[in-house]
């Protein structure tokens, strides 16, 4: 697939802080890559500067082939930038706003309306346009957002918490909205701390942490790195407590942690092996209730790559 974002070794100093270290990472047309990590780990810095709302202080961003440092004003026309929050303009309707964006963008006469209704048509809000902007829903107003974004038909979109404060069904609306533009052929950068959202549109992750990234890949191939042999999942009535003491006296077991009412922990050994350890645990007067494989998954891997620290 052909790379349309290709963020080179950028690094970004505020005083003291290095809130972007070296971050690399590719994302290809048609691709939509997760970018998570903790509160304060340079997410927010690192698209403001794919967006060209930030120089690096080292490192380049390419959009489409075209720098952001070198060249900013042509790789905006290749930029859609959706943020995490944005105006609502006061006695503004949705046609005004997106005609005002629209001729920003240099939009002129028929080619200006066309775009406004492919948006339109696209976000569905044919039956909104004439509503003023401060009156919408906050599901209605990130469709409108994601409206304008689309104006001048972008190759790269970033999207910074696209699904914060909406309700189930404007995720899944919206959900399937980033899918259909990835089908399009747009390469799509998306933040978010929903994990499970994430899980159902991702391709590809990013995983960042203190302006470092921890982990970049398929889903699949990062999720495999986190663990050390097969994840199980255990309960018992014994509880969690008790059940814990006794998975870490036996052998190939390792990263016992608590999960839901039970522990999920790895098994470095093999079927065998694994078979010996479910009658062991059977036996052990614990009352095992459950004990089955258990895929590694997107709240998996950020725990096993991210600390919690704060910069």
């Amino acid at each position: 697939m052909t790379t349309a974002l290709d963020v080179c070794a950028i690094t970004k100093r505020f005083g003291a802080l290095k809130a972007v270290d070296e971050v690399s990472f590719r994302v290809s047309r048609g691709e939509i890559m997760g970018f998570i990590g903790p509160n304060g780990a340079g997410k927010t810095t690192t698209m403001r500067i794919c967006s060209t709302l930030e120089l690096p202080d080292t490192g380049d961003v390419q959009v489409d082939g075209v720098s952001v440092t070198e060249n900013p004003r042509e790789a905006r026309r290749r930029i859609g930038f959706m943020p995490d929050s944005y105006g609502a303009y006061a006695n503004t309707s949705i046609d005004d706003y997106l005609d005002f964006f629209a001729r920003a963008y240099g939009l002129r006469g028929a080619a200006r309306t066309a775009v406004i209704e492919r948006s339109i048509e696209f976000t569905s809000l044919g039956d909104l346009r004439e509503k003023y902007i401060d009156s919408l829903s906050k599901g209605m107003k990130q469709r409108l957002c994601l409206a304008k974004t689309l104006l001048h038909d972008p190759a790269v979109m970033i999207l910074d918490e696209p699904a914060a404060g909406l309700d189930p069904r404007a995720r899944v609306e919206l959900r399937e909205l980033v899918k259909a533009l990835a089908g399009m052929g747009k390469a799509i950068l998306l933040s978010s701390h929903i994990l499970s959202e994430l899980a159902e549109m991702c391709t590809t992750i990013t995983v960042i942490e203190r302006g470092q990234v921890r982990g970049s890949g398929a889903v699949e191939t990062v999720a495999q790195g986190v663990t050390s042999g097969q994840r199980i999942f255990v309960r018992a009535l014994a509880g969690v407590d008790a059940l814990q003491r006794r998975l870490l006296e036996l052998p190939q077991v390792s990263k016992v942690h608590a999960e839901r009412e039970g522990l999920a922990f790895d098994f470095l050994g093999d079927e065998r092996a694994l078979s010996e350890l479910l009658a062991n645990l059977a036996a052990s007067g614990l009352g095992l209730i459950e004990f089955a494989p258990k895929a590694v998954d997107l709240e998996d891997v950020f725990l096993s790559l991210t600390e919690g620290k704060l910069q």
